[in-house]
Order: structure tokens, then C-alpha cells, then sequence
């Protein structure tokens, strides 16, 4: 099953920037296809794989920056930009 996934990181601090480039370079080396935008990223794949990557993501975004609130809406189906 294919998922086509929107995320957006908040994290909680006043250094907010650094956070969000880290993450989205952390999902870009995960092989998905991601693709970032000014308020949200867009990430597409394999329903197995998209969740786990976003379960690690989250957490080491979470052990490594602290607070943070992620909003995510996923859907299934290939939405991708053409």
C-alpha cells in the first residue's frame, strides 16, 4: 500500500530552524521520496516503510531537540507532484 504523508515539525524552543533542517535531511537520507516546502514536508512510499521512518524521525527528534509537536496527515494513495 502506497502513502503519501504531510508533515510539519513545531519545535518548542526559540532556535527553531535548526530542528526542522535536521529532520527533513534525516528523512531525505531515509530513500523515500521527500520533498520540503516552506510550511510542511511532503514524503511518499511504501506504507511499512514511510511509518517506521517517521517513528524514528520523530524520536530522535524528540531525544535530540526535546519538545516538539508534529502534525502529520496521511493518506493512501500516490499523490505525488507531477
Amino acid at each position: 500500500m502506497y502513502l503519501s504523508v504531510q508533515l510539519s515539525c513545531y519545535p518548542l524552543k526559540e532556535d527553531y530552524k535548526q530542528p526542522i533542517w535536521d529532520l527533513i535531511a534525516r528523512l531525505e537520507q531515509s530513500g523515500l521520496e521527500v520533498y520540503p516546502g516552506r510550511m510542511s514536508t511532503e514524503i511518499f512510499g511504501e506504507y511499512d516503510e514511510v511509518m517506521k521512518v517517521l517513528a524514528d524521525a520523530m524520536k530522535w527528534s524528540f531525544e535530540t531537540y526535546g519538545k516538539s509537536v508534529f502534525v502529520a496527515k496521511i493518506m493512501e494513495g500516490d499523490r505525488r507532484p507531477r
